[in-house]
């Protein structure tokens, strides 16, 4: 077929110069009915299709080859075979042709293949304060020379494009909550509606269609802030396309080089100020002429006003040992004395764990995520030292206490005294009865007068007890007299036995 080049001069000498088809034909070397034909058309150019592909060597095969290239697509792409192996597959069947022809067939099957299963979508909008979206993502930092794997949680308003996201040790139910309870204090409000992945802290059984069973504690969180929970179908990233998109960018933005921090805290608060650093500076996608601040600001009016935090734990059952400690997610945790024997409720926050036992408090601590750490507060167990004050000196929950400078003072003087630790067990106990402030100045007074003894500071405790008021007694009116007696000692001479 001629080229472009050649069909321009062919239009050119007979338009142009006016001149006939034997001139042209002879001059530029083309055959009379070219010529004829690129005049007649009126054509620029002329492509040529084969009608009918022969493909002798692999027509035989054809049927076998697209059942190997099917197979072949449906494997994970680690197992999937390379087009020599499905050649040399072909081969040891019986096939006769070149590994040639099985590549270009291959490359038209998948050319075809990919523009009958392309997917197509449909752009999304949506109103001010209508939805927002929630994802996680894993991002590796290294804390104190650590490199450590740590879960992001993402929160996006899907019309302004406003994001949050802040970082945790795990993808735990407790996690999620406090992601929404700090994303909703940040935004000032939350949304109608709230766009899920099928994740298992909020999606017990998915159904048909968008129907899902949710979790009892992820409803009672929606339900506090007023949110229509919408479920994505599985394995379908696009409908929640805002915050698949924002995972990258924040990967590519802020965890890019790797962060060397010195905590958590320290994380989330760079996060933080990263957030709003870049929807000051960056332009809307749709609204061009407005930055994602500005169109936030706008949005905020619009978000339902939040209705305070969450109560966001997580709760679960737990046998005390005989050593006062509960074990939660590989780490134990002391309890009061008095929680020993009987099941308590651990109530797992992201920052800290609550136990309980009949309803009331047993414990707090700081949360930990050390695997097989212990955390003590040695006050649960000075009730036990009472009756064991021997285990003062070598207990583990003593070792490096810090007290109080009244009470680490006393503590040093009596070390050296026969009877130290019973005196320092005494006087740790009177804390559960007078408060650590009013034993620290006791101390403190004992101290200065030159004596450390445990009895002289309960002496001043003692002392310092408030004494309750005198009971007033009333008579009721029928016990009054009504003749007040006369004091007369002549009376009793009339008892005198007279011989």
């Amino acid at each position: 077929m001629k080229s472009v080049d050649t069909i321009a001069r062919v239009r050119r000498e007979h338009f142009v110069r006016h001149r006939s088809i034997r001139e042209i034909s002879r001059d530029l070397h083309v055959s009379r009915n070219t010529v004829r034909k690129i005049l007649r058309s009126g054509a620029t150019e002329f492509q040529y299709e084969r009608e009918v592909q022969p493909l002798p060597m692999i027509g035989p095969w054809r049927e076998e080859l697209d059942r190997l290239l099917m197979a072949n697509e449906g494997k994970a792409s680690r197992e999937r075979l390379t087009l020599i192996r499905l050649f040399e597959e072909l081969r040891d069947a019986g096939f006769r042709g070149g590994y040639d022809a099985v590549r270009r067939y291959a490359k038209a099957w998948a050319k075809e293949r990919g523009a009958v299963t392309a997917d197509a979508y449909v752009p999304l909008s949506f109103a001010p304060g209508e939805a927002y979206q929630f994802d996680w993502s894993h991002e590796t930092v290294r804390i104190n020379n650590t490199t450590v794997v740590l879960k992001v949680a993402h929160v996006r308003l899907c019309h302004s494009r406003m994001f949050f996201v802040r970082a945790y040790p795990r993808e735990t139910q407790e996690m999620v909550f406090d992601a929404h309870d700090r994303a909703f204090g940040f935004f000032k409000g939350t949304c109608t509606r709230g766009i899920y992945d099928n994740m298992k802290t909020a999606v017990d059984a998915i159904f048909v269609g968008k129907d899902r069973q949710y979790n009892r504690r992820f409803l009672q969180m929606c339900s506090h802030y007023l949110v229509e929970p919408t479920a994505c179908t599985p394995a379908s990233g696009w409908e929640k396309g805002q915050v698949e998109n924002q995972v990258g960018l924040v990967r590519e933005r802020f965890f890019t080089p790797t962060l060397r921090i010195k905590s958590l805290e320290e994380l989330n608060g760079l996060l933080l100020d990263k957030c709003i650093a870049y929807a000051k500076t960056h332009k809307h996608p749709e609204m061009t002429d407005q930055t994602v601040w500005q169109m936030f600001e706008a949005e905020r009016p619009h978000l339902v006003p939040s209705s305070g935090c969450f109560n966001g734990f997580h709760a679960s059952m737990a046998a005390v040992s005989k050593t006062c400690l509960v074990r939660f997610d590989n780490v134990r945790y002391s309890v009061t004395s008095r929680a020993v024997g009987r099941p308590v409720e651990v109530q797992a926050y992201a920052d800290r764990v609550v136990i309980r036992q009949d309803g009331a408090i047993v414990a707090e601590h700081a949360r930990s995520f050390k695997r097989g750490e212990t955390v003590y507060d040695p006050w649960h167990y000075v009730p036990v030292l009472a009756r064991k004050p021997g285990a003062w000196r070598n207990g583990a929950p003593f070792k490096d206490w810090v007290l109080p400078s009244g009470l680490e003072r006393v503590r040093r003087k009596l070390r050296g005294s026969d009877d130290g630790d019973r005196q320092m067990v005494a006087i740790l106990a009177a804390v559960l009865t007078d408060g650590l402030a009013t034993v620290e100045v006791a101390c403190a007074e004992a101290l200065d007068q030159g004596t450390h003894s445990a009895d002289v500071i309960l002496n001043i405790l003692s002392r310092k007890r408030d004494t309750p008021p005198p009971v007033t007694i009333t008579t009721p009116e029928a016990l009054h007299l009504r003749h007040v007696p006369v004091a007369d000692c002549a009376r009793y001479d009339s008892l005198r036995r007279i011989d």
